[in-house]
């Protein structure tokens, strides 16, 4: 036993240098300046966690339709149709059923919208990285508008369209009925009485109206949660990002 103990010493004398090398280490890898591809693979990771977090909160059943911030409701040029909905015998139900359609199609949509969001992020060079450390808050969310919202509303737009196409009561659509709505307003708007009057045509493509607010909400939540990691410690959930934005809290 008495054998032991100097054994056991020696080996805790080494285990603890080890452990005090570590914290050494730790501390003068925290203390070194960043390089410029440590910026960009924390940013890489900073966007991958949050338009993953944002899919995730739009992707799900009622993840548009019960959200007020993001819900995708029809253009203002269905202003009359709203506002007179409840005259029709059933209407206001139809209207609803219509509005929730368009936003279970949305949210089909962004529970795929991953891989899009990758392949930007992974085309990040050092040069935007570093342009987006030190520019606007919202400066990484307009990066992946510039570089994803082709991509992501060539995703969006067939989705919204299929759901306009399904046929509703007395077997119409609803892109018919908003075509038909669309027709005998422009007649009247183009006629001498509606010209006096000052009526202006419209001029809607509803798919991609709609197309358009879904992905507006969408980057709407994104800019919520870079909000969250430029400003919020405690969201930096790996170490690269808490070095990386914590560079620049001020």
């Amino acid at each position: 036993m008495k054998k032991l103990v100097p054994v056991l010493f020696i080996l805790f004398i080494f285990s603890s240098c080890a452990e005090l090398v570590q914290i050494a280490q730790q501390t003068l890898d925290e203390e070194r300046p960043l390089t410029q591809s440590e910026i960009a693979g924390g940013l890489k990771e900073a966007l991958i966690v949050g338009t993953g977090k944002s899919v995730d909160i739009l992707g799900i059943t009622d993840g548009y339709y019960k959200d007020e911030m993001v819900k995708i409701l029809l253009p203002p040029e269905a202003e009359i149709i709203t506002k007179n909905i409840g005259k029709v015998p059933g209407g206001e139900k139809l209207l609803e059923d219509v509005l929730l359609r368009i936003n279970r199609a949305a949210e089909n949509a962004a529970s795929e919208a991953k891989p899009i969001f990758v392949n930007s992020i992974r085309s990040m060079t050092i040069s935007d990285a570093v342009g987006i450390l030190k520019g606007e808050n919202n400066e990484a969310t307009q990066y992946l508008h510039r570089t994803a919202y082709n991509n992501l509303f060539d995703l969006y737009r067939p989705k919204i369209q299929a759901s306009l196409d399904k046929k509703l009561v007395g077997n119409v659509s609803t892109s018919q009925s908003w075509n038909t709505l669309v027709g005998k307003w422009n007649e009247l708007a183009g006629s001498v009485l509606g010209q006096v009057a000052g009526l202006k045509p419209v001029d809607v493509s509803l798919d991609e109206y709609l197309t358009g607010k879904a992905l507006d909400g969408l980057f709407l939540k994104i800019e919520a949660e870079e909000q969250k990691i430029r400003e919020n410690p405690a969201a930096r959930v790996t170490g690269l990002l808490k070095r990386v934005f914590g560079s620049v809290d001020v």
